[in-house]
């Protein structure tokens, strides 16, 4: 049975994409599974061995019709349901399901603060959205596969990073669900005496060298040994996205806010302190079967103030993440200091 997965965006999407195709391949007799996404994401679907083919939306959608109508499919599992997939399925005709995005209870609580969101993570509605080729829950996580060559040797991290560190993903697309760098620096100074990769794209290197910048002052003015003795590395634009997640493997624990990173992290069953903003855990997108911690600003009126986020705070006051205590109840170093 040749079946198509359609998912277009965006990195922690689509890893949370991954237990639906791994039940396809293998709980479906004769499976092929086929996966059709934005250019930007071949590289994250590829190594997928549940995957036989990635196609991607490169010119027009009548291009990319045209060129999923020569591959015959039996049927479409759609996991964005937005107007793209719909014209898709349409104009390929053959039989198809969709994921429920629970827009109008999302809509509910963003504006109204009344929450009828169900208590069932996404996985778990992507997974539904399959159910009609008889695949189930196969109580696995997440899988992400780190293709030959893209391991990063934990020789080539500063001295002391060997032993052990905590990845600290500093990024996100939108800058409501991010800490303000007073907060980073913060937390940066909880995590102490541990080494700390920072981790993000090329955007997030100017703030993360503010953050050693700020740490390193902070070191030579401080008496507290815990602050001293810390170590940090900008990783920020320094990886690419495969060797960003062998930093993430390798880590002690990782700390997070709501974006693609964080669920890389649960793909490798990291322990995560998950940094939520704008955000949050009700939406159904919080770390999937591995141990966590969310870590929010209960009780603010304004909260959720998007299903997304924004550019700033609608309030001007970015209280969900400037009131932040960072209670991280830290595990045990390595070593037993």
């Amino acid at each position: 049975m040749k079946i198509l997965v359609l998912r277009f965006s965006s990195i922690g999407d689509i890893v949370l994409t991954t237990p639906v195709v791994r039940a396809l391949a293998q709980q479906v007799p004769g499976a092929e599974v086929h996966f059709a996404t934005k250019p930007g994401y071949r590289s994250l679907l590829e190594p997928n061995p549940y995957i036989a083919k990635v196609h991607c939306l490169t010119g027009s959608l009548g291009e990319l019709v045209e060129a999923l109508k020569a591959e015959r499919f039996d049927y479409i599992v759609d996991l964005h349901n937005n107007l793209r997939t719909r014209l898709i399925k349409l104009r390929l005709g053959v039989k198809s399901s969709s994921f429920d995005k629970l827009n109008w209870q999302k809509w509910l609580l963003v504006n109204f603060k009344i929450d009828k969101l169900p208590r069932v993570h996404i996985v778990q509605r992507y997974l539904a959205a399959a159910a009609p080729l008889g695949v189930h829950d196969d109580g696995k996580g997440l899988d992400y596969f780190i293709p030959t060559g893209q391991e990063v040797a934990l020789a080539t991290l500063p001295a002391g990073f060997a032993t052990g560190y905590v990845a600290v993903a500093i990024g996100a697309q939108h800058a409501t669900k991010r800490l303000p760098l007073g907060k980073l620096i913060e937390l940066c100074e909880r995590l102490a005496p541990r080494p700390i990769v920072l981790l993000g794209g090329p955007e997030d290197a100017p703030e993360a060298e503010s953050v050693i910048s700020a740490i390193r002052f902070l070191s030579e003015k401080s008496h507290s040994n815990k602050v001293v003795q810390s170590s940090i590395h900008n990783g920020c634009g320094r990886y690419s996205l495969h060797q960003s997640a062998s930093l993430l493997r390798q880590a002690d624990f990782v700390v997070s806010h709501d974006t693609g990173l964080m669920h890389i992290a649960a793909a490798f069953g990291k322990e995560i302190f998950s940094v939520w903003g704008n955000t949050v855990p009700a939406f159904g997108m919080y770390p999937y079967r591995t141990e966590f911690k969310v870590l929010e600003v209960e009780g603010l009126s304004c909260r959720p103030c998007s299903k997304i986020g924004f550019a700033k705070c609608p309030q001007g006051h970015f209280k969900c993440m400037r009131e932040q205590t960072l209670n991280l109840e830290l595990p045990p170093l390595r070593d037993g200091r």
